[in-house]
């Protein structure tokens, strides 16, 4: 539904009033900014970043082994390549400087508004426009964790967290606040976290203050980010031992081999693509079509099924040539490839040979001031079930136990028409759930990215945001230049959509592979995955 357009201006308010704010300074929020000055020529707006940095999830991951699984060639934007990456995987830091590269391109750097967070925004039905409480963060405080700065106020009261609040306006807001923003804390069920006398934190909030070597160490989780965690606990920080804990086995897939070898790759493809016009394009183009192509694994055909069994045969077959044969058992995943996230690595099966490494399914039943109570739980393995509960000792917890991913956009509350605010129309309709993952009636003139329902998991985030980034610009277009006021998408066309969106999950791997993951809610609701 289009409104008519009503002049822009201040008004009688002393708020601060842009055009168009953008939550969130990672890859969503910075193309999006991008896009705006290139396709539109516009450059009215402010991004909002909680955290103390530009980069986004980039910014806050530092454990060690932190990369991406996804050939950098293809994890970036179309419009901002880059030939010099120093490989095909190429670690965190590189990342971050790769979005630090296009801030600076694209002069973004004083449209970025670092150590703000919104906590709440309000659409103004009479005015057409957005009220947004900032809340602005002491340096470095937004770089914890909603509970961990909760915590902080509770103890120290709220000037240790924040310095002011101020109300802002704007005409568009976006979210680009990402998906795995807040990680999941100590589990409710593990008794004694007060007692123990070591050190806890999560793999996406690492502390580098903590000295690991000659450290009984503890991990709990056993996916992405603690495969490439483990390996570099046992080759680069001197750790004494470490035992893992792991509730269901992964299937690991090793990563891709890029064209000429990795030596070959990082050799010769700088130099290549800065000399030969269109070779950096025609490789991503090919990569992209590999990736895509691993998409036939998570359907319901017989082509499908047939697909994953041959994968889940060359998989256990990687499996055991290169995992010890003590571990075969219990890394034999029981549910179809692809219901999950699967691991791209080549480190952490041959890291599981270390003698100083133990892999269990054991639960993690407590602990106590220097140790972990390991017990027999539901998700242990017949194998070892029969074991009796024991102490292992430890000084160090790293919860590698993934993100809270039921609630989007927590904590930030976006309240629309009719004083509806996102979570209780989500919950109201059995789910988070987005009009293409962007828009959603009732809340107009706003739009997401990386919303629900966006991602197949297999692929690129970055070519699903920008082809969410030109979804949104189209219709942000006509607000941005004043032919309309308000544009709010149709309730029937959400409803049918998301009908449609969750009728097509049904017969997909995610949903019917018989696993339990991230991508479904206790109900068996997919918010995740795009089918």
């Amino acid at each position: 539904m289009l409104a008519p357009s009503k002049p822009r201006g201040y008004g009688s308010s002393d708020h601060t009033f842009y055009p168009m704010i953008i939550l969130g300074a990672g890859m969503g929020g910075i193309g999006m900014a991008c896009q705006l000055k290139d396709k539109l020529g516009f450059d009215q707006f402010r991004l909002f970043e909680r955290q103390s940095g530009i980069g986004g999830t980039w910014w806050i991951n530092r454990y060690p082994g932190v990369a991406c699984d996804i050939p950098a060639i293809f994890y970036s934007f179309s419009f901002h390549q880059n030939p010099n990456w120093s490989s095909f995987f190429p670690n965190g830091e590189e990342i971050l400087r790769y979005q630090q590269s296009i801030v600076e391109k694209y002069q973004l750097i004083d449209k970025i508004q670092l150590n703000s967070d919104v906590v709440h925004c309000q659409w103004d039905d009479f005015k057409n426009e957005w009220e947004i409480t900032v809340r602005h963060l002491v340096p470095g405080m937004g770089d914890l964790s909603a509970a961990e700065r909760q915590k902080r106020e509770n103890l120290d009261g709220p000037d240790s967290v924040y310095i002011s609040s101020e109300i802002v306006r704007c005409k568009v807001l976006v979210s680009a606040v990402g998906g795995l923003v807040e990680p999941r804390g100590w589990p409710s069920d593990v008794v004694g976290h007060d007692k123990f006398q070591g050190e806890i934190f999560h793999s996406a909030r690492w502390n580098e203050n903590v000295n690991l070597s000659g450290k009984n160490v503890l991990v709990v989780g056993t996916g992405c980010s603690a495969a490439q965690i483990v390996p570099k606990l046992l080759a680069e920080r001197g750790v004494k031992r470490v035992t893992q804990v792991m509730r269901e086995a992964p299937w690991v897939v090793p990563r891709l081999t890029p064209p000429f070898g990795d030596e070959g790759w990082n050799k010769l493809a700088p130099r290549l693509f800065s000399t030969i016009p269109g070779l950096m394009n025609f490789i991503r183009k090919i990569v992209a079509m590999q990736i895509d192509a691993t998409f036939a694994y998570f359907g319901a055909s017989e082509s499908s099924q047939r697909a994953r069994e041959k994968l889940r045969d060359d998989l256990l077959a990687h499996l055991h040539r290169t995992a010890p044969t003590k571990y075969h058992q219990i890394l034999t995943p029981n549910y179809d490839v692809g219901c999950k996230r699967r691991i791209f690595d080549t480190d952490w099966f041959p890291s599981l040979s270390d003698p100083r490494l133990e892999l269990t399914t054991l639960g993690l039943k407590g602990v106590n001031s220097t140790a972990a109570i390991l017990a027999p739980s539901r998700k242990t393995h017949p194998s070892e079930a029969q074991m009796e509960e024991r102490e292992i000792p430890c000084d160090v917890i790293i919860l590698a136990n993934g993100f809270e991913v039921s609630s989007w956009f927590h904590p930030l509350v976006v309240v629309g028409l009719d004083g509806k605010s996102l979570n209780s129309v989500f919950d109201k309709r059995g789910g988070p759930q987005m009009y293409k993952g962007t828009a959603l009636d009732g809340f107009p003139n706003f739009f997401a990215l990386f919303g629900p329902n966006s991602f197949s998991g297999h692929s690129s985030v970055i070519l699903g945001l920008e082809n969410q980034i030109n979804h949104a610009i189209k219709l942000i277009r006509p607000l941005l230049q004043n032919d309309i006021s308000k544009i709010n998408l149709k309730t029937e066309a959400a409803l049918s959509y998301n009908q449609e969106i969750q009728a097509a999950l049904k017969n997909m791997v995610w949903n019917s592979g018989g696993c339990s993951s991230w991508y479904l809610s206790n109900d068996g609701h997919n918010s995740v995955n795009y089918p």
